[in-house]
This record gives C-alpha cells, sequence and structure tokens, in this order.
C-alpha cells in the first residue's frame, strides 16, 4: 500500500542530550503518510524528554526528501487532509531548537518539514521547490506561508506559481538556509559544530528565544517587544542567568542546567 512505508529513525547522541530523526525511504527519501505521522511521533516523545536539548533532522538518502508519496494521496479521503499541516511541522511546535540538514533535493514536503525546524543548514548541490502546481494542487503543510515569511511575497509567489527550483546560494542569500557546504561531510561536520554551539547555551534561554522569534514576528511590532520583554524577565529569576553572569566575571564556561 503506498501510504506506508518508510522510517523515521530516531537516535540519540552526546549522552542523550541531542535527538537525531533520521528519514530513510529509498535514494530518493519518498515521504508518505506513514512518516508524516512517525515525524509528529517522534517530536511528541523528543519533546517529553527533558534530557534532549538539541534536535537534528536529516536523511539517510542520496537526496533529503524528492517530496511525498504521490499517487499514496489519492487513497486518503479528502476530510483526511483536514489536519494535513499538523504532523510534519511538529518541530516548529516543539520548544527545542532544530537544526536541518539538507543535502540534494529538498522538495514539497521535504521543504515543508524543512521550512518548520529553527536552522537549515544545506549542500552546495542542495535544490529546494514547492513543485505542487505541476499537479494541479498547491502546497498543504505550511509551504506558501513559511516560505513567504522567509524569503519575501513576490519571490514565494514567484517559486510557488511557477514550480522553479531555488539553488544552494540563492537560498543562501535570500536567508532561506544559514549556511551552505562543499557535501554531505562537510555539512554534517558544520551541523555538528551548530550543534555543540546550542548546547552550550541555557536551554531555558534556548526556548525562550525561538518562542520569542516565531510567536512576535507574525503580530505588531509592540506585541513582540512586550513578548520578549516579560521572555527577559521571566529569565533573569532563572538559575541559569545567574550561572551565566557569575562564570563571565569568573572567566570562565558556564555550566547551564536548564532550571
Amino acid at each position: 500500500m503506498p501510504l506506508t512505508g518508510g522510517e523515521v529513525r530516531l537516535e540519540r547522541g552526546h549522552d542523550g542530550a541531542v535527538a537525531y530523526l533520521t528519514l530513510a525511504n529509498g535514494p530518493m527519501t519518498i515521504i508518505t503518510w506513514e512518516m508524516r505521522q512517525r515525524v509528529a511521533e517522534r517530536f511528541a516523545e523528543i519533546d517529553r524528554d527533558d534530557a534532549v536539548r538539541v534536535v537534528v533532522v536529516r536523511s539517510a538518502g542520496e537526496q533529503f526528501s524528492s517530496g511525498g508519496d504521490i499517487a499514496g494521496f489519492m487513497e486518503v479521503e479528502p476530510v483526511d487532509f483536514t489536519d494535513l499541516g499538523q504532523n510534519v511541522t511538529a518541530a516548529a511546535r516543539s520548544p527545542k531548537p532544530v537544526v536541518c540538514a539538507v543535502d540534494g533535493y529538498c522538495f514539497g514536503v521535504g521543504l515543508e518539514l524543512a521550512l518548520s525546524c529553527d536552522i537549515r543548514l544545506a549542500t552546495s548541490r542542495s535544490q529546494f521547490a514547492l513543485p505542487e502546481m505541476r499537479l494541479g494542487m498547491i502546497p498543504g503543510s505550511g509551504g506558501t506561508q513559511r516560505l513567504a515569511r522567509l524569503i519575501g511575497l513576490s519571490r514565494a509567489k514567484f517559486h510557488v506559481l511557477t514550480a522553479t527550483r531555488i539553488k544552494a546560494e540563492q537560498a543562501l542569500d535570500w536567508g532561506l538556509v544559514a549556511g551552505v557546504s562543499a557535501d554531505r561531510d562537510e555539512l554534517d561536520a558544520t551541523t555538528e559544530k551548530t550543534v555543540q554551539t546550542l548546547l552550550g547555551f541555557s536551554p531555558l534561554a534556548l526556548r525562550a528565544g525561538k518562542e520569542v522569534l516565531d510567536k512576535g514576528v507574525d503580530g505588531p511590532l509592540y506585541t513582540g517587544i512586550e513578548l520578549e520583554r516579560k521572555a527577559y524577565a521571566m529569565l533573569r529569576s532563572t538559575h541559569d542567568f545567574a550561572e551565566g553572569v557569575a562564570a563571565f566575571t569568573e572567566k570562565r564556561t558556564p555550566k547551564f542546567q536548564g532550571r
């Protein structure tokens, strides 16, 4: 049955502080309906685990993802599409920072998954696209909205309506990705360097920073500033902030505990 198949593997590293989610379904990494639900289930497990401080999303295939299981969608009843964007975009709702490592094609639902992550890193051969228009369809898991917020409405309209691909260097220039590596080995190294950086910070501050950025960007400026002010005041009372100030004064590395 086309709706099933593929894996979303969950592994832990750095003594359990990092959760690695790996998409696996052949060299093209076609994302099935079952895999979409597995993404949500894996993030639910990660979000409950206080030991996990950083999440990495990656792919085992030759391509990050060529998109969804198109034929399988014809087996899904229209009413079942009501909550289409809730499972694969679980990364956006996670309180933990999520890094997405993209190598190769990042199309359709694969791009929508990447867009829901906080930090995207890519290789020079990576290409990004929302090609649903070729099927008489539009993106259905947040692709139109998140792409427009990242690269601007005019550019998003062009790339969604014409199904034109975005190459890695253009994606970097537009802020769609935060960095471009020469190949997968360099991408893995850059991803791990980013993970190490995030692990060195307070998980409370990371969570607050993600929430303020996500919720503030869609509202009026004064609303975002008010969110920032209240989050700042909350963090002022934490042990981690006191530890950060003490470490700065004593010229040592802080030991954040997430409290």
